[in-house]
């Protein structure tokens, strides 16, 4: 008996996936993202409708914070030097930033950045946001500024804190990188949930070993390992990271916790509930711009 499903739950399906049944109009991507192998195996299905997950929206945004305020604090230095019994950093000149009062610049206002500048607003921070597609911009509940991607350059002198939540695609890689960097106030702050190649991790590297950023939280990285085996002893970079006191580093894992998979269900369950009442599927995918 042939095939005749019409939405298909998978990530990263081949050619005979997608042709099994000729009914199948409706790609479900069970994460976040597009996958490259995957945005280049639907050139061929142009009537195939795609669809992803956003279940790790509230995490991310979670570690992204959590980032932020490590960061701004210099908590793993002065954490590492207490563990040893010494007191000294309390005596000296802090090197912690105050956020209330500093302005945030989201790039990226979708999902996870509006949850962020949520609670970034309930520090009494100024939340700027960069949209892509400002047609869908729907302002949240607490006060914002929403800008579209051409006015970053204009708003990047005001960015003491820059938080970047983007996809990676062909417009977002390298977006940021020196030039970009420089107009950032000098001691400002950055802190990437992203991808790691939306910036360039060498202009990154001397911004904040020059003191140009005060410091950084990277959940996003440019080598991840190739192999099982490589995973315990992989650089995340080309450049050392890990050598610097300012910046507070984690392996790609915002979006995980213990919840995880009962959330990436619940949300799975969420789109086939609409498709089987007739009503829209959430959380299209332009295939065309990879997110």
């Amino acid at each position: 008996m042939p095939a005749d499903f019409d939405i298909l739950v998978c990530g990263r399906p081949n050619q005979d996936q997608l042709r099994a049944s000729p009914n199948l109009k409706t790609l479900i991507i069970p994460w976040a993202g597009l996958p490259d192998n995957t945005q280049e195996v639907l050139v061929d299905f142009p009537h195939i409708r795609v669809h992803n997950l956003h279940h790790n929206a509230a995490t991310t945004a979670e570690t992204a914070l959590a980032l932020l305020l490590s960061a701004a604090k210099f908590l793993l230095p002065i954490d590492r030097t207490f563990r040893k019994n010494d007191w000294t950093p309390r005596y000296r000149p802090s090197p912690s930033i105050m956020l209330s009062g500093k302005t945030v610049l989201i790039l990226g206002f979708g999902r996870i950045g509006s949850r962020v500048g949520r609670v970034c607003h309930a520090l009494d921070m100024r939340v700027i946001g960069i949209k892509r597609q400002m047609a869908d911009a729907d302002l949240p509940d607490y006060p914002v500024e929403i800008h579209p991607m051409k006015n970053l350059n204009n708003l990047l002198p005001q960015a003491q804190v820059l938080v970047i939540t983007l996809p990676n695609t062909a417009d977002t890689t390298g977006l940021i990188g020196a030039r970009e960097l420089a107009q950032m106030p000098r001691e400002s702050l950055l802190v990437n949930v992203g991808r790691g190649p939306i910036v360039d991790q060498f202009a990154l590297f001397k911004a904040l070993k020059d003191g140009h950023l005060a410091a950084a939280g990277l959940d996003v990285w440019y080598n991840y390992p190739a192999s099982r085996d490589a995973r315990a002893n992989t650089a995340p970079a080309d450049v050392p990271f890990n050598e610097l006191e300012n910046v507070v580093m984690s392996p790609h894992r915002a979006g995980t916790v213990r919840e995880i998979e009962n959330l990436r269900m619940l949300h799975v369950a969420e789109l086939l509930n609409a498709a089987a009442c007739g009503q829209p599927i959430p959380n299209v995918v332009d295939l065309q711009r990879g997110y």
